[in-house]
């Protein structure tokens, strides 16, 4: 089983860091801010099927990754990038901190897709997982498929339950994707191409130690918007 998995990994890898080429290594970061509010912009203007606005009220922060790679055949894994940002005490929303998030998986799948994921971080436990080097979903935190529509009457519930909630948007045909063991981590080395130095995700994330990217704007005006 490990042999099929670090395979795929690599492969995704590969897949996505040729993909990125054209860019500068800083260009590459700030394509995929562009492309996280893309996906943002798109997963919220579903009128039926949209994510609710009460829950990206009440979130801690959001994450989002644009065109996460998976696949496999019966034994699979994902890889993907994508950025997180904190709501502050003020209600604003802070500087972006790339992250990576790697799973695997078993059990009746077979195939492979790109997937736009938004996880919302609906408590303070979700928050301090993202402060951590890894933040394994599900175990250091439970994470739960998110309630659809502008109207979710199970979402108060679904809240205090789950510090985690996931949405996803899937191209190609794969059975069985689940995000549980899946694991976040801090990007040190994206972070510090985006911005210019070495920093923790603690410092971007809280701290204020450094303002948003040019690219980052559209982001933070469509998160300020809820």
């Amino acid at each position: 089983m490990s042999r099929y998995i670090r395979t795929f990994l690599s492969s995704a890898v590969f897949l996505f860091f040729t993909s990125s080429l054209a860019f500068s290594e800083a260009d590459k970061w700030d394509n995929l801010l562009v492309e996280s509010a893309k996906v943002f912009e798109e997963m919220t203007q579903m009128p039926e099927d949209g994510i609710p606005v009460s829950l990206l009220k009440d979130s801690y922060a959001v994450a989002i990754f644009p065109s996460t790679l998976s696949g496999g055949f019966i034994f699979g894994g994902q890889y993907g990038q994508g950025v997180v940002v904190v709501k502050g005490k003020d209600k604003k929303w802070g500087t972006p901190a790339v992250f990576t998030i790697t799973g695997v998986s078993w059990g009746m799948q077979i195939g492979g897709q790109a997937t736009d994921i938004i996880l919302l971080i609906m408590n303070e436990r979700g928050l301090d997982g993202l402060l951590q080097s890894k933040f394994k979903l599900g175990g250091d935190a439970s994470v739960s498929a998110g309630p659809v529509g502008r109207d979710a009457s199970a979402a108060t519930d679904l809240t205090l339950k789950s510090g985690l909630l996931s949405y996803s948007r899937s191209r190609g045909a794969f059975i069985g994707l689940k995000l549980e063991g899946a694991v976040m981590a801090v990007s040190g080395d994206a972070n510090s191409e985006l911005y210019g130095k070495d920093l923790t995700s603690r410092s971007i994330l809280l701290d204020g130690a450094v303002k948003p990217t040019k690219s980052a704007a559209r982001l933070l005006k469509d998160l300020q918007k809820f």
